[in-house]
């Protein structure tokens, strides 16, 4: 399989590590709108280096485009691949609005290909586990799940990028950018959420768009939930998701469970010892790409085999569709339908 790079930052790094260390996948092309950022890429994973989109789109052979670049560009970028006959393998959110993941959705349809979303959490073990215990039963009747994401991102973060923090390429804040993952997990854990209520404002940062977010969640199921995300609490520290049934509740730290109680098995509080906070909590930088790996091999799989991968462009809308939901509701101070 050969792979393009489409952006040169911190996230097409870790794309190329996860890329490079699947045996047989190689990166053929890199494209970013700043050159020695992809000259530098190119050095450390391969690669022809390419000033021109178009260009680089039209490099052979291409089978897998890794998007990488500002969120704002991804659904504009991913079908300009589509059109080329080339898979998609794009960073979350697949774009900022419902209405470019729909059109990438129906390119896609048109164009015959697969397109993928990283969002690694459902190929995490823990994650994973917590995934067949609700399905299985185990959990009971769902009652209730939280996402608590209480990370710090400093002032450079947003002062020294030309898109973080901007309404038109980065879609919002705390939410869109560093919560999607949560919102994600939450809403693939307990199922479709029916309405949201919310509120954002920005405390700490000078940033067009929110830090600080908190909402409640309905879902489909009768189930109740809520979902806080900010930037601004320093140092930062790992996400935590909990959720609740009749029959037990499950408690997610970073990304180990750290609870299984279960009526069925009894009480288990802290059955593994918390860790010190990711670097993702203050950082964004991501220095283990095996999740990363893992969702390019199931996006390879999913090729080969002609199957759905684990979170394709549909799979991808929802956590869109509830983040702008929160955002109309703190506007109009009402509950929001995604």
């Amino acid at each position: 399989m050969k792979v393009g790079l489409l952006g040169g930052g911190n996230i097409s790094d870790t794309h190329a590590r996860a890329a490079r260390a699947i045996p047989g996948v190689e990166i053929a092309a890199i494209y970013g709108a700043n050159r020695e950022k992809a000259e530098r890429l190119a050095q450390a994973y391969g690669g022809t280096v390419y000033d021109d989109i178009e260009r680089f789109l039209d490099h052979r052979p291409l089978d897998i485009v890794a998007i990488g670049s500002p969120s704002g560009l991804h659904a504009d970028q991913a079908i300009a691949a589509i059109r080329r006959g080339i898979h998609v393998l794009s960073e979350k959110p697949l774009d900022v609005t419902t209405a470019k993941v729909d059109a990438v959705i129906a390119a896609a349809d048109r164009g015959g290909v697969k397109v993928g979303v990283f969002f690694q959490d459902r190929l995490k073990p823990d994650i994973a586990a917590m995934k067949s215990m609700i399905v299985s039963g185990q959990l009971g009747k769902p009652l209730f799940a939280a996402g608590h994401v209480r990370w710090y991102r400093p002032p450079e973060y947003y002062t020294t990028s030309r898109w973080r923090g901007t309404r038109a390429l980065d879609g919002g804040g705390a939410l869109m950018n560093q919560a999607i993952h949560t919102v994600d997990v939450l809403q693939w854990l307990f199922g479709p959420v029916v309405r949201v209520g919310g509120r954002t404002a920005t405390l700490l940062h000078s940033i067009q768009t929110e830090d600080t977010a908190a909402a409640v969640l309905e879902f489909e199921s009768g189930a109740l939930g809520i979902i806080e995300a900010t930037t601004s609490s320093y140092p930062g520290y790992a996400r935590r998701v909990d959720v609740s049934g009749s029959e037990g509740t499950l408690i997610l730290e970073g990304d180990k469970l750290v609870a299984t109680d279960l009526r069925a098995r009894g009480t288990q509080a802290s059955t593994v010892p918390a860790e010190p906070p990711p670097e993702n909590a203050a950082s964004a930088t991501v220095s283990d790409s095996v999740p990363h790996q893992r969702i390019f091999e199931d996006f390879i799989r999913a090729i080969r085999e002609n199957a759905v991968p684990v979170c394709d462009a549909r799979e991808a809308r929802p956590s869109v569709a509830i983040i702008e939901a929160i955002y109309r509701s703190a506007e109009s101070g009402t509950f929001e339908r995604p």
